[in-house]
């Protein structure tokens, strides 16, 4: 029986496109993508969850729930809960939650962010403020790690982990784009597989 997935993205949806390839091309074999939910109408990732033929839904905190972190989680939750979701996966979500859904969820939610946890996490690091930081600081080596969902910002158990080399004249926008390609849409992919598994 596999298990259904939702995704959860904000932006562009570059590694909701990897798990959707991932799973065309069998390394998800023990789950499948049922739902994306963003909470951002202009994220391109609903355009992308649409070309595959995946239902979305669009749940933003301040316009649908009024600011409010706790009805946000619990939408969110209905949602997964509606669409019969076991895994979730955020897919580069800048947003907050807790609650409900950390509650229903325990275990099964996982997140892939763009450094070698524990470096440049924790909160308001996301995006390109992690390799603005992974330069600065002057690393030679960065990464990527899937990592399990707590209530603790990039708390949560390490899944897996990949290194990527900083190298000479890298800008956060170009270490970002080698982060991704290298790291974060091979392990995601992976460690979704992973929980898919042990989730039985």
């Amino acid at each position: 029986m596999l298990k259904r997935i939702g995704v959860l993205i904000s932006g562009g949806g570059t590694n909701l496109q990897a798990l959707i390839d991932a799973e065309k091309n069998g390394i998800i074999k023990s789950g499948k993508i049922v739902c994306v939910c963003s909470n951002s109408a202009k994220a391109y990732g609903l355009t992308r969850a649409e070309n595959a033929g995946i239902p979305t839904r669009i749940i933003r905190k301040n316009a649908d729930c009024g600011g409010d972190i706790d009805e946000f989680s619990r939408k969110i939750c209905e949602y997964m809960k509606e669409m019969q979701v076991d895994i979730i996966v955020l897919a580069g979500f800048l947003a907050i939650f807790g609650g409900d859904l950390l509650r229903e969820y325990a275990d099964r939610i996982v997140n892939i962010h763009p450094s070698l946890i524990p470096s440049f996490c924790g909160e308001g690091m996301y995006g390109l403020k992690v390799h603005e930081a992974a330069l600065g600081y002057g690393v030679k080596v960065t990464g990527a790690t899937a990592h399990l969902v707590n209530e603790v910002v990039d708390g949560g158990r390490i899944l897996l982990q990949k290194a990527v080399c900083v190298e000479e004249g890298d800008t956060p926008e170009i270490l970002q784009k080698r982060v991704m390609e290298q790291a974060e849409w091979i392990i995601l992919p992976k460690a979704v597989e992973m929980l898919c598994q042990c989730s039985e």
